[in-house]
């Protein structure tokens, strides 16, 4: 089966949302406009995203670029990871099982839970008084 040259996906993590665009390549990873290590400054992030490559065991054969926006940075980093793992599923359907099992496939649909209106927040309570 003749592969296409760039494969699109889209990430998302809380509120966080990631234009993935997969191309072959050296391994080289962009992140709105930037190095991966320069928009990413920690390292436990930079390996959160590379993640999905060393589970599909495809490390170094693509190239990304990505637009992300919304959310932190440790939402954008799982966001990006998403898309990657959901853009490589595209390109070859035998990478969908060892993605599935680390579970890069799945959304993780948490997010921020809405204060309740005569509370503190989401779930503290003000402090209740006898007398």
């Amino acid at each position: 089966m003749a592969e296409p040259e760039i494969i699109t996906a889209t990430g998302k993590r809380k509120s966080a949302i990631a234009r993935v665009r997969l191309s072959f390549g050296n391994g080289e990873v962009v992140v709105n406009g930037k190095r991966m290590e320069e928009y990413f400054p920690r390292e436990v992030l930079c390996i959160r995203v590379n993640a999905a490559f060393e589970a599909a065991g495809v490390e170094g054969r693509y190239n990304v670029n990505a637009k992300v926006h919304g959310g932190g940075i440790a939402g954008q980093a799982d966001a990006l990871r998403h898309g990657i793992s959901r853009a490589l599923q595209t390109s070859d359907e035998t990478l969908r099982a060892p993605l599935k099992k680390k579970g890069f496939l799945t959304r993780d649909a948490r997010k921020k839970e809405r204060k309740k209106y005569g509370q503190k927040g989401a779930r503290a309570r003000f402090q209740f008084s006898k007398r």
